[in-house]
């Protein structure tokens, strides 16, 4: 067993006796299960809601488009995401908690009525679920690459880990383990940024072998992608997080409406520099000082599809002697699979708490009492988990790009509920119902559309304009009748 391995399986082994601890208290109440007793404070809650953003898109998606763009460009997935928290800081991160909800569905009931939670939650329920098989394909994949294990063991390990600490600890877990895993985040990949920004010479050398390797001379500015393309991220930021279960689920535990504001402010400073470190490493390695980046000879050589793997950049990095020691490597790598393991822990619990209390207590169970509800949760956990492990084995690219589709009902989302918070005469129930089924599919047909070529539109802003379309159509519709 080699040192990278020892250190990655210690440090889960580590998690796993860390979450055993929160047993006791996560099972006092479903409160306690659900949403930590709404106890939270402003480091815990920032921390956990950072964690579920910083996945693999934020680790592993960003150094791959640094590396592969020679640019800073992918930062701006971070910046948009982080400008995302500021304003939900400032918007709906408190009413979410002076509402004691435990779901997104929920706060839409308290808002618009029972049958508009009813329709939101299904679409959730969908949304999430797909989310979650797609964001354990990714810590499958990066195990499977780091460690040589066959697919489906990759994918059975990365699922079991996440089981484990959910199963015993709930959003408890969650929490301590969040704040573990982004200590571990920030002390390795900030260690590895240090270390490769000062091996080549600083900013300033870095980017003039950038230029020389055929970056152009604007590559540290993160909107060089143009500002149309910037607007969209940011606007998917927004949006996709004031709706977004995983990542709401902790302001709705804080331990007050001004935590949970400052909680939201928060997080977006933890968020924003470590996609900035990540994408510097993409440009470490992307200078070739520590390995071959564009041969056969490269370790980031695919021989199946006989092409460079950048999506193997940053673990490969962390694993060549040359650039960092074993052991800090090891634990870099251990904060690139907390990194990932973080999104996929909240993003499976959201769909257990959706399928709690939106489906079982809010419509199969109404009178369920508190022991019940934390008993199915847990059920709800392992199942999950069982469902998306054939899902993660067996998916293809195609269906893939089905995880789309959860963005898009969260930026649905996001319109109805700040329009339900700041102009309720606005908008119906009924408006509220076609939103999710019409701008729904609305992004399915886009998503199909781009496959097949016939235009390209961003998912952002299909949903965006399909929700005000069918928000509208509702509208008249209840005024009709």
């Amino acid at each position: 067993m080699n040192v990278y391995l020892i250190v990655v399986v210690a440090y889960f082994g580590f998690i796993t006796l860390i979450s055993l601890l929160t047993k006791k208290v996560a099972s006092r109440s479903a409160a306690d299960y659900l949403v930590a007793g709404r106890n939270l404070g402003v480091i815990a809650c920032a921390v956990v809601v950072a964690s579920e953003w910083l996945g693999g898109m934020s680790t592993i998606g960003v150094s791959e488009r640094a590396f592969t763009s020679g640019t800073l460009q992918p930062i701006l997935y971070n910046i948009s995401t982080a400008i995302g928290m500021i304003i939900i800081g400032f918007t709906v991160a408190r009413h979410y908690r002076q509402n004691n909800v435990h779901t997104v569905s929920e706060m839409l009931e308290t808002l618009f009525g029972r049958r508009a939670r009813a329709i939101s939650a299904i679409a959730f329920l969908f949304a999430y679920m797909v989310l979650a098989f797609v964001q354990l394909q990714t810590a499958s994949s990066v195990i499977s690459a780091m460690f040589g294990t066959p697919w489906l063991y990759s994918v059975i390990i990365s699922s079991l880990v996440i089981t484990a600490y959910t199963y015993v600890g709930g959003m408890h877990a969650l929490a301590i383990t969040g704040i573990i895993h982004v200590i571990t985040m920030f002390l390795g990949i900030g260690l590895a940024t240090w270390i490769g920004i000062n091996d080549v010479g600083g900013f300033v050398a870095l980017k003039q072998e950038m230029i020389s390797n055929g970056s152009p001379a604007n590559l540290y500015n993160p909107f060089s992608g143009g500002l149309s393309y910037a607007w969209s991220l940011i606007l998917g930021g927004v949006l996709g997080g004031m709706a977004g279960q995983a990542s709401i689920q902790p302001i709705f535990a804080a331990r007050s409406a001004a935590i949970a504001k400052k909680a939201a402010i928060f997080s977006a400073f933890i968020i924003a520099p470590f996609g900035i470190m990540v994408a510097l490493l993409g440009l470490v390695a992307k200078t070739g000082n520590y390995f071959d980046v564009s041969t056969i000879a490269s370790p980031l050589w695919n021989a199946t599809t006989e092409m460079i793997n950048p999506k193997m950049v940053l673990p490969t990095l962390m694993v060549t002697p040359e650039f960092i020691h074993p052991i800090l490597g090891g634990i870099a790598l251990a904060g690139i699979l907390a990194a990932i393991l973080s999104t996929v822990g909240p993003v499976n619990f959201a769909v257990v708490t959706i399928a709690t209390k939106d489906i079982y207590h809010g419509i199969i169970n109404k009178t369920a009492v508190d022991q019940k509800l934390i008993s199915t949760a847990r059920k709800l956990v392992i199942l999950v988990n069982l469902i998306t492990i054939p899902l993660a084995f067996y998916s293809t690219g195609a269906i893939l790009s089905m995880a789309y589709i959860s963005y898009g009902i969260r930026a649905i989302g996001a319109i109805v509920i700040v329009m339900g918070i700041y102009k309720r005469g606005w908008i119906t129930t009924n408006g509220v119902r076609w939103a999710f089924i019409g701008g729904t599919l609305a992004v399915l047909v886009n998503i199909i559309a781009k496959l097949a070529g016939w235009w390209r539109i961003e998912d952002t802003y299909m949903a965006v304009g399909a929700a005000i379309l069918f928000v509208l159509l509702g509208n008249t519709f209840s005024k009709k009748n």
